[in-house]
């Protein structure tokens, strides 16, 4: 059963209740996931490699069907949405993406149309001066006429996440949105998801390794540890030095720092 509630104003946009999923059986990958997000919110999953945070969004993607539980978004059984229909509502940045077609990142980044005209339909004016405006925010109007075979993969990742935002869904789902990114490139992605969040009321959900990356960000959070088991709360509750040593089996401190006025995970050293 769902426990945790933030508002009794504003509907759920997200209610996930009580999911587990195993590849094979006696064997879960996690158990017992519930959260409820609503609309501006950032939810950061954390956990180790394996941990199972890829199969999570795999599951809140449709791609994988959870063993119990229940996945509604904007109050419709997720099971029960067709295709054309989720991608209305919810938006995927993936880590990686096999890219074949030789499109222009310009033109790559129109698909992202498609929900909202229809794959048949020939994109107009106002649908590439969006596209425009998108690469002019993320900083990637220079990419525009290149090859999306050619740019780098922290250029790829970039324009993906510039197509998702040119769909315009409600909820984005972000696999390690700033894998194979720079730092720089890494605090801009962070900086794009809390505007999103604070000044469209787009919910987010996003997995890392970086425990930082949900401090920065003053999200709520979930933790899947090594047995399936997870724990959700705000990220300055969950946040811990026991927790993050019992994922990452690591000798972690959680300092505060005045000059930043925040707390920040560091290691105490590798010898």
């Amino acid at each position: 059963m769902i426990t945790e509630k933030l508002s009794t104003c504003t509907p759920a946009l997200l209610e996930i209740d009580n999911i587990s999923f195993a590849y094979e059986k006696e064997r879960n990958v996690f158990t017992g996931v519930s959260f409820v997000l609503y609309p501006g919110e950032v939810y950061t999953i954390l956990g180790a490699n394996g941990a199972g945070k890829s199969t999570l969004l795999a599951c809140l993607q449709g791609l994988l069907q959870p063993d119990t539980g229940s996945i509604r978004i904007d109050g419709i059984n997720a099971g029960d949405m067709h295709a054309g229909e989720y991608a209305l509502k919810v938006g995927v940045v993936t880590q990686s993406q096999a890219l074949t077609v030789d499109f222009t990142v310009r033109d790559y980044l129109i698909l992202g149309h498609a929900p909202h005209i229809g794959f048949l339909k020939i994109p107009g004016k106002a649908e590439y001066d969006a596209v425009d405006c998108v690469m002019e925010r993320m900083g990637i109007r220079h990419l525009a006429d290149k090859s999306i075979l050619q740019i780098s993969g922290g250029e790829r990742q970039q324009a993906q996440i510039a197509r998702v935002l040119v769909q315009n869904p409600k909820l984005i789902l972000m696999d390690e949105p700033t894998n194979h990114l720079d730092y720089g490139n890494q605090i801009k992605v962070l900086r794009i998801i809390a505007t999103l969040a604070e000044e469209e009321g787009i919910a987010v959900i996003l997995t890392t390794h970086t425990p930082d990356h949900a401090i920065l960000l003053d999200s709520r959070a979930g933790i899947l540890d090594r047995e399936g088991h997870f724990v959700s709360g705000n990220a300055e509750d969950i946040i811990t030095v026991e927790n993050l040593q019992g994922i990452y089996q690591a000798d972690i401190a959680m300092p505060f720092i005045p000059e930043v006025n925040r707390r920040a995970c560091v290691v105490r050293g590798i010898r």
